[in-house]
């Protein structure tokens, strides 16, 4: 009993989808219909991504660059910015929840010296929210927009214009706010940032390629079966133990939502009054959605009812701001938050996260309603 409950705390989402899309089953009886209720580009892109982004990680890509970019920094807030600012970048390429596991714990280990636990949760918190408001940019910047541009048949031009105006603003808040939360001073101690060895050049270059490969997949320009075989025949032979970076809870999530909403669909009455809900304010629904179930979830389950994919994208990447669950990568920071000495953590770090969350969201809501 212990064991099952320590496997749904690490990923309750899985088991949840898991059991409601056997209940469906039970509904709408297996049939031939099943297999189309799988999205398999989907499926292709996102395994491939964080195939590529797992290998990037293993030779320390981020770790040289990020210690390379704070070398020459002394100054905590100089220093918390620039965390903050590279987690809005990099979570538009490497998703928000990589981004986390990537920076945070290089961010602990920056900042422990300055001996300011209030400022050290700060940064952690804009950075957080720095990844889940930069990845809102791009279709590869989290799973629900790669998710939401498939299944509308989008143009990357179109999303990016989209999003645009919500990324701006956010970038802007985030810097204010860590100008006004985190000090400005110097470390207590010297050798700050340690020295990493830079990635092989020649790893790099053939990931970088097929990251590439990946990103043309999106954009249309090469079909994701092609993009599927290159990437994992590529990392059989480069780095294997990449593979066991890659996510496999997350997509057989998406597996389970698929069935899920494809038998949903298939019960009109639950299907139609659903419909009706979703498209009295689509933005406002997926927002409030997200805080109970997270923007992932909430973006395969609406898209079942709506025909609006704009709005739908708007409010599930809002809709990661909030609770401590609207977006799940958030809960990646808490958790390391959590493992610090009670020294350095600083203040209540559910209480500033929420409320710092809940102003961002409200900012960002009133932008939507102005240029909506």
């Amino acid at each position: 009993m212990n064991r099952l409950r320590s496997y749904f705390k690490k990923d309750p989402v899985l088991y949840i989808s898991g059991l409601l899309a056997a209940v469906s089953a039970f509904i709408i009886r297996p049939d031939a219909g099943y297999i189309g209720y799988i999205n398999f580009r989907v499926l292709a892109i996102l395994f491939s991504l964080m195939l590529v982004v797992s290998a990037c990680v293993r030779i320390g890509t981020f770790d040289y660059m990020t210690s390379k970019l704070l070398g020459s920094i002394g100054r905590q807030r100089h220093i918390s910015l620039l965390l903050t600012v590279l987690s809005f970048f990099l979570a538009m390429l490497l998703t928000n929840d990589v981004t986390l596991v990537t920076l945070v714990p290089f961010a602990i280990m920056v900042l422990r010296p300055f001996k300011d636990g209030k400022s050290l949760m700060y940064t952690l918190i804009f950075m957080t929210v720095a990844t889940n408001l930069g990845s809102m940019l791009t279709p590869i910047g989290n799973p629900q927009n790669l998710y939401l541009y498939t299944n509308y048949g989008m143009d990357l031009k179109s999303f990016l214009i989209l999003m645009l105006p919500y990324s701006a603003v956010s970038l802007v808040l985030i810097s204010c706010g860590v100008f006004i939360f985190c000090k400005n001073i110097t470390a207590s101690e010297e050798g700050v940032i340690k020295s990493v060895p830079a990635p092989s050049p020649v790893k790099l270059a053939l990931y970088l390629a097929l990251f590439v490969i990946c990103v043309l997949t999106v954009a249309g320009y090469v079909h994701y079966l092609i993009m599927l075989v290159i990437t994992a025949a590529v990392m059989l032979f480069a780095d294997r133990k990449a593979f066991k970076g890659v996510d496999h809870a997350l997509l057989l999530t998406f597996v389970f939502f698929f069935v899920l909403i494809g038998n949903i669909g298939r019960i009109p009455a639950v299907s139609d009054t659903l419909s009706a809900i979703v498209d009295r304010n689509t933005v406002l629904t997926a927002i409030l959605s997200s805080q109970i179930i997270s923007n992932v979830p909430a973006a395969m389950l609406l898209s079942a009812f709506t025909d609006n994919g704009e709005a739908l994208v708007i409010g599930t990447n809002l809709g990661g701001l909030g609770t401590l669950i609207a977006s799940m990568a958030s809960l990646i920071t808490y958790k390391y938050h959590a493992g610090l000495e009670a020294k350095e953590k600083g203040g209540n770090y559910i209480l500033a996260f929420s409320v710092i969350n809940i102003v961002f969201l409200i900012v960002l809501y009133l932008l939507y309603i102005l240029i909506g």
